[in-house]
């Protein structure tokens, strides 16, 4: 084999090999910082892993919001329509919009016992908005209970705030809303 044909494919082979090693250190980087959403059924059922940074979300429940008084941990629970409920573990600051009943997109790591213990809360923005994967997953526990299934079209639909209603008057409403 002459030199510059031995050099040739010397030159292809290293480029082969970098390009395979840049390639599956990009997949592993990829894996690594990708979070799935799991529904508050799926994480009772044990489907969640716990070996991974994951991300959840369903209503806080009522009266389950407890706040430790030395530190800035707080536990709750979250649950979806359907009966699924699991508990959430958080140190911080929650943000201005947490409360029971409002619905929250929760990133963490299951415990072993279950509890999610969770890296960052976010807090529904406004009474319309849900996200597409909380809309997914409330519209599919609505389905399994035996009800029609709720369209998540309608979750984040806009619709005119019940105060303006009241002092417009039910016609300008129903003007208003077939415009929208």
């Amino acid at each position: 084999m002459k030199p510059h044909r031995r050099n040739q494919l010397l030159l292809v082979g290293l480029l082969a090999t970098m390009s395979a090693l840049a390639v599956g250190l990009a997949l592993t980087a990829f894996d690594e910082s990708m979070n799935l959403f799991y529904d508050p059924a799926q994480i009772v059922a044990g489907e969640a892993p716990t070996d991974r940074t994951i991300r959840t979300g369903g209503m806080v429940l009522t009266g389950s919001v407890v706040r430790d008084k030395a530190s800035l941990k707080v536990t709750f629970g979250v649950g979806d329509l359907a009966g699924a409920e699991y508990q959430v573990e958080y140190t911080g600051i929650l943000p201005d919009l947490f409360r029971e009943g409002q619905g929250v997109i929760a990133t963490g790591r299951l415990g072993a016992d279950g509890t999610l213990i969770a890296e960052q809360v976010l807090a529904k923005h406004d009474e319309t908005y849900m996200p597409p994967e909380v809309a997914k997953a409330l519209e599919k526990a609505h389905a399994d209970r035996g009800g029609p299934p709720m369209p998540a079209a309608t979750l984040n639909s806009p619709r005119v705030p019940d105060a303006v209603a009241r002092e417009v008057g039910n016609s300008a409403l129903d003007s208003a809303e077939a415009q929208l």
